[in-house]
């Protein structure tokens, strides 16, 4: 038994983590381990193939999907640069108003001193998302109005429904002045729709994951896959489910205090969405986000194809905030940087934290990153819900292993 395996034991057989599946690769070497069950019921082990509702460790792929459109269009006739407005694409967004201060109401607004950008969808600096204080009134229309915070993929509008709710909704911060959380990846998702008139699905599917092979990456499992899906749950204890990421409307606490199912394999997952959310939709394996992460790792090019410039993983994976930035948003940071779809490490506060280290954590308890300095991938994939910002002890101890391995 390796000492991966005792990790996710601890939580798992001793703890109320239904199953995981852990990776750690490191060049060649490639460690993984399986414990618990696809559901408390336990009616089939954790495989290293088992699909699970990867939630915001969706926003690095959507990310790298604008970052290729944006190389696409580089001197063309479709250009679409960092700088640039995103109005072309979203018009919704051409003349956007700002609450005159965070706790101002929602019809207390002024004019956006200036227009948004790529860039600023991309560094999370739009002026959409949820803050450190989830009581602000402008929120209250992310969660009841677009549906952000739990991934409900057959409960969100259609892009250019959800888009016209979006424009009706004050920005928190003029553009580029505050980080903000999630909602801009959903943005970057229409727009790659937009700029490339393909639906998202089909854009990521071409030019992502059918040619690194990530074969069970999309936004929904197919009939034939379901058997190899996990149900998820959320802590018994945690009726909300929390802020961030977990459901909001998931069932009663159970009486005896086991996780709580918030979604079966044949649920909401099983057919595709209207709304394909580029902050949390995607289902994937270990397997396929480390085809992924190992590409970002080999500066963009894999086996002779090039996916993205050395410079796109540059800036992807360079912290693009302010120190007063990072402190406002330290309750998902801790205290450290944001790049482009994931955060960056740029000091070592807990022992896992190396300068350079790109990644992100989800919702449903799942989390990836690489660390170019090592030339290492870690992917840790589970079922049960976060209750907030803060990621639970699985997996902390996960990346204390991963930094010693």
């Amino acid at each position: 038994m390796s000492e991966l395996r005792d990790v996710l034991d601890k939580h798992i057989s001793n703890g109320p983590v239904p199953g995981a599946v852990a990776l750690v690769a490191r060049g060649d070497r490639v460690e993984v381990q399986e414990a618990g069950s696809v559901d408390i019921e336990g009616t089939a082990p954790m495989a290293r193939d088992t699909i699970f509702r990867i939630a915001s460790i969706t926003k690095p792929v959507i990310a790298a999907a604008v970052m290729m459109l944006i190389e696409d269009g580089a001197g063309g006739p479709r250009r679409i640069a960092l700088d640039d407005p995103v109005a072309p694409w979203l018009p919704e967004l051409a003349e956007p108003y700002v609450v005159r201060t965070p706790g101002s109401p929602v019809d207390d607004v002024v004019r956006a001193g200036r227009r948004i950008t790529v860039a600023d969808l991309l560094s999370a600096r739009a002026g959409y998302g949820f803050p450190a204080d989830f009581s602000l009134p402008a929120l209250a229309p992310l969660f009841s109005d677009l549906k952000q915070g739990a991934p409900q993929p057959q409960q969100v509008a259609p892009p250019d429904a959800w888009m016209a709710e979006l424009s009706r909704i004050p920005l928190l911060h003029q553009p580029g002045e505050g980080w903000l959380y999630n909602t801009t990846s959903d943005i970057q998702g229409v727009l790659i729709a937009r700029a490339s008139g393909r639906p998202l699905s089909e854009f990521l599917a071409e030019r992502i994951f059918e040619p690194l092979g990530m074969t069970d990456t999309g936004f929904h499992v197919p009939p034939a896959k379901l058997g190899r899906f996990t149900s998820f749950y959320r802590p018994a204890d945690d009726p909300a489910g929390g802020p961030a990421d977990a459901p909001t409307d998931a069932p009663a606490d159970d009486p005896a205090g086991r996780p709580v199912l918030v979604d079966a394999p044949d649920g909401q997952w099983s057919s595709p969405p209207a709304f394909p959310s580029g902050a949390g939709g995607l289902v994937s394996t270990v397997d396929d986000w480390l085809a992924f992460g190992r590409m970002l790792l080999a500066g963009g090019s894999v086996d002779g194809r090039r996916y993205l410039t050395p410079e796109s993983v540059r800036l992807m994976t360079t912290d693009h905030l302010t120190p007063a930035q990072r402190d406002a948003g330290k309750v998902f940071l801790e205290g450290q940087g944001w790049g482009f779809g994931g955060s960056v490490d740029i000091e070592p506060i807990d022992p896992w934290n190396v300068r350079g280290r790109y990644g992100w954590v989800g919702g449903t308890g799942t989390t990836a990153h690489i660390v170019p300095s090592t030339g290492t991938v870690t992917v840790l994939l589970s079922q049960l819900a976060m209750s907030g910002p803060t990621p639970p002890d699985l997996m902390r101890d996960f990346w204390r292993y991963a930094a010693g391995a």
